[in-house]
């Protein structure tokens, strides 16, 4: 008889385990990006869009750029409002100002939607969580043959490790001599 106890403690602490990892993680927005920057190719683009699912609030979209060898290049927080189509330019807003001034061709976007901080948005070397809210994102492709498609961004969890190693990796851009910081000015808006 006692081991049934035992064993329903041990089963209790595995679910509690579990839900606080799911309580530990949120969900955020990830794309790539190829054939930029290449004389003759055409430009692709992020539209990103605060759905509303944070009772109509603005939103921060956190955005994160990494090269093909997993080196962030650079990254900015760009305003969303509520039901807001941004329209950000692959080589003009997040490619054209690399913090190691080496030009990026192909690579991965991150997205994360965070909270406001007195309106506006901060840089993201700290990202504030909006615990709801969503940022909608599409993004078109260049191909190899030069066709461009466009597809939804992919939906991941974002665990407390990799909020920590965006924030370190974007605080040590904000740290340096002004490159790497990605431009939220809207293109064809």
């Amino acid at each position: 008889m006692a081991r049934k106890p035992v064993a329903l403690c041990s089963v209790f602490a595995a679910v509690m385990a579990l839900a606080g990892l799911a309580q530990a993680q949120s969900p955020y927005r990830v794309d790539y990006f190829a054939n930029a920057t290449l004389s003759g190719a055409p430009d692709a683009t992020l539209r990103l869009d605060n759905d509303g699912s944070a009772a109509d609030a603005n939103l921060c979209a956190d955005i994160y750029v990494f090269n093909s060898n997993e080196e962030i290049t650079e990254c900015c927080g760009c305003l969303e409002t509520p039901d807001d189509l941004l329209t950000l330019d692959i080589n003009t807003n997040l490619l054209s100002n690399p913090d190691n001034g080496v030009a990026v061709s192909s690579g991965v976007i991150r997205i994360v939607a965070a909270a406001t901080t007195s309106g506006g948005c901060p840089m993201p070397s700290h990202i504030n969580l909006a615990p709801g809210a969503e940022i909608q994102s599409w993004a078109t492709h260049v191909q190899n043959n030069g066709a461009l498609t466009e597809s939804p961004s992919q939906v991941s969890n974002l665990s407390s490790a990799e909020q920590s190693k965006l924030e370190k990796l974007c605080g040590a851009i904000q740290a340096s001599t002004g490159g790497g910081l990605c431009n939220c000015t809207g293109a064809g808006n």
